[in-house]
């Protein structure tokens, strides 16, 4: 980073001659500034859409990793209760108290009759009760979530094809509706009441009914957009990332530029992340009416969660590296901050050397190409972030407080060393 210090304090130099002589800057200068901006601005742009475009890869391609995101939704509340709701439905749609009172001993049924009839609806309520009760304990099982983890893994298909336009399976697309058929959930609600003492409940067909786990107005207009962002797949990243790259070696003032560049990066990843909390509001106002909201917004933050983690992730890079170009620059404040940074490390080897402790053949070493070990250091954390397999933000301030502490421990060994000869001058 040091080593670009010299081109930019120069540019910046004989601009500052131009402005006193009174000359107009160069046209090479002004060409090259505008191709920055360009790439800059650019990069900027694609950045969010290369984030979407490998989440979109992510879920539509990687089934095990699809499966362990909505995984969790089989024990959310939210998701639960309107399982247990729909279930609940089918079945009162096919109890009948007429059939009920069959089961009663002949003798007694003109009682129980009048009983029924003095209880009116209520009755109605209790045994709706009774049955959500037993759909309730049935979704809150494990026997549920292998059989959502089962379903999702059929599933995957329906969304690659919600998305892609390929694929099919059991679970399946209907309308504008990714849907899977809970008649398993069913069987099982039926022998827990048939268990209990509801005989009727063992006359009951087999029912198909379905929940609906994605639902949207126009899924084809969703399958042209997410089909151009899986066939970018990983290259819109790494597009944007070398028009970045580009913009900045394309600059006069490259030191500024990164920082500009980061910080806008960083605020289109933010807007990204933004735009999903307003899209999740309109996603869920215009459901039907009969679809349960706190299960939609349940599986809608599911299904985005990695992809919140992305745009957190890019937002502290963006920071981080505006940061660390910021502090090793010329600036007054950032000399300020080096001095301090410089006065903590010779505090500590002042400490350490009156312990008698010393770095011995390391520290000249170090001293000597301590420039190309801050570059292998730096370089050593770029890749360990590009072959990260899910980056998220923690990840990105721990690599770069690890980078600082390892620069610290180079700028220790070679200062010390650079002391050590001094005082033996």
């Amino acid at each position: 980073m040091a080593e670009g210090q010299p081109s930019d304090d120069l540019a910046r130099l004989q601009e500052r001659v131009d402005a006193l002589e009174g000359r107009p800057a160069p046209v090479r200068h002004r060409t090259r500034s505008v191709c920055a901006i360009v790439l800059i601005v650019l990069g900027c742009l694609l950045a969010p859409l290369g984030l979407v475009a490998a989440w979109t890869a992510d879920l539509a391609d990687d089934t095990d990793r699809y499966v362990a995101t909505v995984a969790p939704l089989a024990r959310d509340p939210a998701v639960q209760d309107a399982v247990a709701d729909r279930v609940t439905g089918v079945l009162m749609s096919h109890l009948d108290l007429a059939d009920l009172l069959k089961e009663v001993a002949p003798a007694d049924r003109p009682v129980l009759e009048k009983g029924l009839g003095a209880l009116g609806s209520s009755l109605e309520d209790a045994l709706s009760g009774f049955v959500r009760d037993k759909a309730r304990e049935v979704v809150a099982s494990e026997t549920f979530a292998r059989l959502w983890t089962d379903a999702n893994r059929q599933i995957h298909t329906a969304v690659d094809k919600a998305l892609t336009g390929s694929g099919g399976g059991a679970v399946r697309i209907e309308g504008d509706a990714v849907t899977i058929d809970l008649a398993p959930v069913i069987e099982q609600v039926k022998d827990k009441l048939a268990g209990s003492g509801l005989k009727a409940a063992e006359k009951i067909p087999d029912v198909h009914t379905d929940f609906t786990v994605l639902r949207t107005e126009k899924v084809a207009d969703l399958q042209s957009y997410f089909r151009l962002l899986q066939l970018a797949g990983v290259w819109l990243p790494v597009i944007a990332a070398l028009l970045l790259a580009g913009g900045v070696l394309a600059a006069v003032r490259r030191r500024r530029a990164l920082v500009a560049a980061a910080l806008a990066t960083a605020f289109t990843a933010l807007l990204l992340g933004l735009g999903l909390t307003v899209f999740r509001a309109f996603y869920l106002d215009a459901l039907p009416a009969g679809v349960s909201q706190p299960a939609a917004g349940a599986v809608y933050d599911t299904l985005t969660r990695f992809l919140r983690t992305a745009v957190r992730a890019v937002v502290a890079l963006g920071v981080v590296v505006a940061l660390a170009s910021w502090i090793s620059g010329p600036g007054r404040r950032a000399r300020a901050v080096r001095q301090i940074w410089h006065a903590g490390l010779g505090a500590a080897r002042t400490q350490t050397g009156r312990l008698g402790l010393r770095t011995g053949p390391v520290g000249p070493f170090v001293h000597r190409h301590r420039h190309w070990i801050g570059w292998l250091l730096a370089a050593a954390a770029i890749i360990a972030f590009v072959l990260w397999p899910h980056p998220t933000g923690w990840v990105v301030l721990g690599l770069a407080l690890a980078l600082l502490f390892a620069l610290a421990v180079v700028d220790f060994l070679g200062a010390d060393a650079a002391d050590g000869a001094e005082g033996a001058g």
